[in-house]
């Protein structure tokens, strides 16, 4: 994502992510699906639920069809399997930030 000018922040875990100052200012989320404590979908559905409806892309390396049809169902943008395609994840984040602009979240 910097080697596309934008800019970004890594976070170890969601717990850290929520308690960032960078919260608010968020205009895309891109997480694992399988994270400690925290599942990226469970990430999704708790910004969700605090009113934070960022868009999200989840990436896996263990890929399972219902995670996927629940993470979909429940708004995130796009769920990319490893290894992520970059022209796929491209199309994804300039849709996430398309939607970002128009306030479509």
């Amino acid at each position: 994502m910097r080697s596309l000018s934008y800019r970004v922040e890594a976070f170890a875990s969601a717990a850290d992510f929520l308690a960032s100052p960078c919260l608010g200012e968020t205009a895309c989320l891109i997480a694992d699906v399988n994270m400690p404590v925290m599942t990226g979908v469970e990430l999704h559905r708790h910004l969700l639920d605090s009113g934070h409806a960022i868009p999200t892309i989840l990436v896996t390396a263990y890929a399972d069809d219902d995670v996927e049809h629940l993470a979909l169902k429940d708004g995130v943008l796009c769920y990319l399997r490893k290894p992520v395609d970059e022209n796929h994840l491209k199309r994804c984040l300039l849709t996430a930030l398309r939607r970002e602009r128009l306030g479509d979240r």
